[in-house]
């Protein structure tokens, strides 16, 4: 949960998802709808579904028991340096640097590294000096303590140096080039996305489809819809769409609202319209799934949060 999410974020997901699966065999058990309505908000859905799949694997192959060996840890479903480094060195004390942004960021300025620390490339670079620096004895108090000075201390902008209790080390502080580092690669701009979404009701349900399990929000429920072509309406948008995916014909009844949602590498404005179902028998294109639900039936789906943003407006 804590891969690219703050703490303070995941801190309730954390408690209610182990007071609803406390053990792996309870995860490994459960649905995977159930497990992706958990983590309903969090984002990053590849996360949830991978932590399923791993809990599976090692419930069945590891007989409930975390493999302790690096290179078996990292064949688990979304396991990868960062996490396979954190887990064993906190809890197995494997002696494994853990890297990180906050950890990037502390190592930029207490060296003066040049290395952008958005570049992979980078990674091995960072990854040595972390290594070179991690306390053997006790690695994951380490890693712990460097990630928390970069997440408290070492931010990246109004930096605390003064309760900073490496500050007399660090290079950047004492050359007054704090503000210099880390080092960054010039994103691209982020590219924004018109996308029309349709809430089609038939004898007072509503109709929604699920997303395919693999790819961006995989698995999720949502209303049907997609991307405006050039020069085409969001309402002409909506209609097509809705044709495309589910095979039925739809009208365009009213403007519902329009969302504005941000994912990490694009942003979309979404319009949403009411639209009366006409004729058709729903034949999937792209979605794995649907149901005609109640509006009250919604909460027990998990949607994408852009969906969500709608949702309580809905009658």
């Amino acid at each position: 949960m804590l891969q690219q999410t703050q703490v303070k974020t995941v801190l309730p997901y954390f408690f209610n998802f182990i007071e609803k699966f406390p053990t792996i065999r309870d995860l490994a058990d459960a649905d995977l709808e159930i497990v992706l309505k958990m983590w309903e908000g969090l984002g990053y859905y590849a996360r949830a579904r991978n932590f399923h799949k791993a809990a599976n694997i090692v419930s069945k192959e590891f007989n409930g028991h975390i493999p302790d060996n690096f290179q078996t840890f990292l064949t688990l479903p979304g396991v990868g340096d960062y996490i396979g480094s954190a887990v064993l060195s906190i809890v197995f004390s494997h002696p494994l640097a853990v890297v990180d942004g906050n950890v990037k960021r502390v190592l930029a300025r207490l060296f003066c590294l040049d290395h952008p620390v958005n570049a992979s490339s980078s990674h091995p670079f960072f990854k040595a000096w972390a290594q070179t620096l991690l306390d053997k004895t006790d690695p994951g108090t380490f890693n712990q303590a460097v990630m928390e000075l970069g997440a408290m201390i070492c931010t990246p902008k109004k930096t605390q140096c003064s309760l900073c209790p490496v500050s007399e080390w660090c290079n950047s502080f004492t050359t007054h080039t704090v503000n210099d580092y880390p080092k960054r690669v010039t994103s691209r701009p982020v590219p924004t996305y018109h996308i029309a979404a349709g809430v089609v009701q038939k004898n007072k349900k509503i109709l929604i489809t699920r997303r395919k399990l693999d790819g961006l929000l995989g698995g999720l429920w949502e209303f049907p819809g997609g991307k405006l072509k050039k020069d085409e309406t969001a309402k002409d948008a909506c209609i097509r769409e809705i044709k495309e995916e589910t095979g039925i014909t739809v009208t365009v009844a009213s403007h519902l609202t329009t969302v504005h949602h941000a994912y990490t590498h694009f942003k979309i404005i979404m319009d949403v319209f009411y639209c009366r179902f006409i004729q058709g028998k729903v034949h999937l294109n792209g979605p794995i799934d649907y149901r005609w639900v109640s509006v009250k039936e919604l909460n027990n789906f998990a949607f994408p949060k852009a969906n969500l943003k709608f949702i309580p407006y809905l009658e």
